[in-house]
């Protein structure tokens, strides 16, 4: 069994390991925390897009959530907010790890397509689930001199179909 806060790939795989560590600890951290400052220097501001999925695998029913990296940062820290203001029955930062799984990377040249998926869930105060079940699929791009997110395509089902 896989151990979700261990960076699933090896010290020799420097590239893949800093995506992970942007993806998933840094990810997680500055959402539990609310801080958009946490995140703000991984992502690739001129150019970005993000398509929403819309929790469908019909791509006709997607569209462009975020047209630039403001349109995101704001529905990530509405997100945020709605989520730190919510009462929780258990450790909310294992539980997000233990539903991520993120160990597909694709990297060609100085570009790559990263598959992060959630599946599972948060127990509330009240005893209901709070289901995550959802795909991201990340564009990332190696820009001064790091690997940063240039774009998604999100809100995805998992598993698709």
């Amino acid at each position: 069994m896989r151990d979700p806060f261990q960076n699933p790939f090896p010290d020799s795989d420097s590239a893949r390991r800093s995506i992970w560590e942007m993806l998933v600890p840094r990810d997680i951290d500055a959402f539990l925390a609310a801080d958009w400052s946490m995140v703000a220097g991984d992502f690739v501001e001129d150019g970005f897009i993000g398509i929403s999925g819309n929790r469908d695998v019909n791509p006709d029913k997607w569209s462009l959530a975020f047209p630039n990296l403001a349109a995101y940062r704001a529905e990530w820290l509405r997100q945020a907010e709605d989520f730190a203001g919510q009462a929780y029955g258990e450790d909310p930062r294992a539980a997000i790890f233990t539903t991520t799984t993120l160990e597909e990377i694709e990297i060609e040249g100085e570009t790559a397509l990263v598959r992060k998926k959630f599946d599972g869930g948060i127990r509330k105060t009240d005893g209901t689930l709070d289901v995550m079940a959802w795909q991201t699929l990340y564009y990332c791009r190696l820009h001064e001199g790091r690997w940063k997110i240039s774009g998604f395509t999100g809100y995805l089902p998992n598993p698709m179909g």
